[in-house]
């Protein structure tokens, strides 16, 4: 079996996230979707759980951070040619998402940078490894 990623988030409004990370091309997985948790999903190995705050609560010691004030983590996801990057966050801004950081291109690797509804943050790229620099 593949590894596969859960991506857990805290959520403040369970229903409009799950509206935009489907927005944005994910998809419920609705047998591990409740009213305290959704299971979202990219790709047969990648997974978004959406946590109510009371939720994640349970599997935490600490205190949830306020991901528009805070970065605790950036989650990046690759893509296959910067038009997928550029729908990619074209759609999160327009289900509500904000673009943080202007468009990086490394010559190699173009680069968003997208925040979700509760402001987690999303790395979305496009690598040609054949333009890579050669040492």
């Amino acid at each position: 079996m593949a590894t596969q990623v859960f991506i857990n988030l805290p959520v403040s409004d369970l229903k409009k996230s799950m509206a935009f990370y489907e927005a944005i091309g994910f998809t419920n997985n609705p047998q591990f979707t409740d009213d305290t948790a959704a299971c979202m999903v990219l790709t047969d190995t990648i997974f978004v759980m959406l946590l109510t705050h009371d939720k994640f609560k349970q599997f935490i010691s600490k205190s949830i951070i306020n991901a528009k004030q805070s970065v605790g983590v950036i989650n990046a996801l690759s893509k296959d040619s910067k038009e997928e990057v550029n729908a990619f966050v074209e759609k999160a801004v327009k289900a509500g998402g904000r673009e943080y950081a202007e468009a990086k291109d490394y010559g190699f690797m173009q680069q968003r940078s997208v925040e979700d509804l509760d402001g987690h943050n999303w790395e979305v790229f496009y690598m040609d490894m054949s333009k890579f620099p050669q040492q």
